[in-house]
């Protein structure tokens, strides 16, 4: 199937960082991430090949071991390595989320402690927002920090649900709260937990879900942090936590997507080799059309994404805001389509694990409810964007 992209939206660099991480990717595909994943492991040799290669820290600051890109590059690199099959779920979270705040809101000393490792993929970080009772609603969350009079130590309590990777990474970005000493209200601030904090417990959830990336309960109780453990300001916590979001969702419409390419390619293959009648299957309008159409919004989805990784590495975080939830709600549906023509293109054969797309109905969906929900991205294009009143 052509990728073929036109110059005007992607330089000669950025096609040629696509054909080197296609290239990668092949070399390891969809049976590599099944068998990992089936045997409960991680995909420890391309993650470390793709560090290697510095396609993780392509978007990281040069003078920290990074590439010196952007979320443009980055995206590339997951759009890629999931439309060979063996997409990272954990670029989403380590490099995109927790390396970009820090990038931007870190000490000196936190950016040389962390950034370094995250770019060449010794290290490892999650990222913790979910809450059991918060929801997509982030005003609610109750994990808080309070501080230790005597010591100037932070002292971190909560609970955080659905957070990704935290077995192997060597520390979770927490979002808590902090009691603003002038208002008395709660406001939101990040602090970096290592895994081995006494206090900091976690539980796996058992998922449906078939992927190398396990699922976390944590649980906070009186984690003693020191004080240099709150990244940047306090003051600024808000705006911290935005920063990381919008890389959260330009990353997962990459995921979207390439898991949608995945699929379609695919669909295309056994649809130009599967003859039933005189014909190819694919020669019928009732199966081609389908996937003509799935290709179309694949397509336009890319558009939106790279307009969003566009506008945030220019600086423009309100644009990208919008951007990349739009980015987001289109490539999760593209996704979540192009998985069930993909399979209802293959008949049977859609639901055997010979083909490996069965799985990927399950795992197409995650991009319709995570990071955020379509229903979220439709309430702040309605507020946000024509200026509609708030239900809530």
């Amino acid at each position: 199937m052509s990728t073929a992209h036109s110059t005007v939206l992607e330089t000669e660099e950025h096609q040629a960082l696509r054909a080197a991480v296609a290239a990668l990717g092949r070399r390891y595909g969809r049976d590599y991430l099944a068998k990992v994943a089936g045997s409960g492991g991680h995909p420890d040799e391309l993650w470390a090949d793709a560090a290697k290669l510095g396609y993780l820290g392509v978007n990281l600051p040069e003078e920290y071991g990074g590439g010196g890109g952007g979320i443009a590059e980055l995206s590339i690199v997951l759009e890629e390595l999931g439309a060979a099959g063996c997409p990272l779920l954990m670029m989403v979270v380590s490099p995109a989320i927790c390396g970009t705040v820090i990038a931007r809101f870190g000490t000196e000393e936190q950016k040389r402690t962390w950034l370094p490792g995250l770019a060449d993929g010794t290290r490892t970080m999650a990222f913790g927002i979910t809450e059991p009772d918060a929801g997509s609603n982030s005003h609610r969350i109750t994990t808080t920090a309070r501080r230790d009079p005597d010591s100037g130590d932070w002292l971190l309590t909560g609970r955080k649900v659905f957070i990704s990777g935290v077995d192997i990474a060597d520390a979770t970005l927490i979002v808590g709260r902090t009691s603003d000493a002038r208002t008395g209200s709660l406001k939101p601030c990040l602090f970096i937990v290592p895994r081995d904090a006494p206090g900091f417990e976690r539980r796996q959830i058992d998922m449906e879900l078939q992927a190398a990336e396990k699922q976390f309960e944590l649980v906070l109780d009186d984690v003693r942090l020191p004080a240099d453990a709150l990244v940047g300001d306090e003051d600024a916590g808000l705006l911290q936590l935005f920063a990381g979001l919008n890389p959260e969702r330009i990353m997962t419409a990459a995921f979207a997507l390439g898991m949608g390419r995945y699929a379609l390619s695919r669909a295309v293959e056994y649809a130009r080799e599967r003859s039933v009648w005189k014909a190819p299957i694919g020669a019928h309008q009732a199966i081609a059309h389908p996937l003509a159409q799935s290709h179309v919004e694949i397509e336009l989805a890319r558009l939106m994404m790279q307009k969003a990784a566009r506008l945030y590495d220019e600086g423009d975080d309100v644009g990208a805001g919008e951007a990349a939830n739009m980015a987001k709600l289109a490539a999760a549906d593209a996704c979540v389509k192009a998985v069930d023509q993909s399979v209802h293109t293959l008949g049977g054969n859609g639901l055997t694990k010979e083909f490996g797309l069965a799985s990927m109905i399950v795992a197409s969906r995650v991009a319709r409810i995570a990071p955020v929900s379509r229903e979220m991205i439709l309430n702040y294009v309605s507020h946000q964007t024509l200026g509609l009143p708030k239900s809530y």
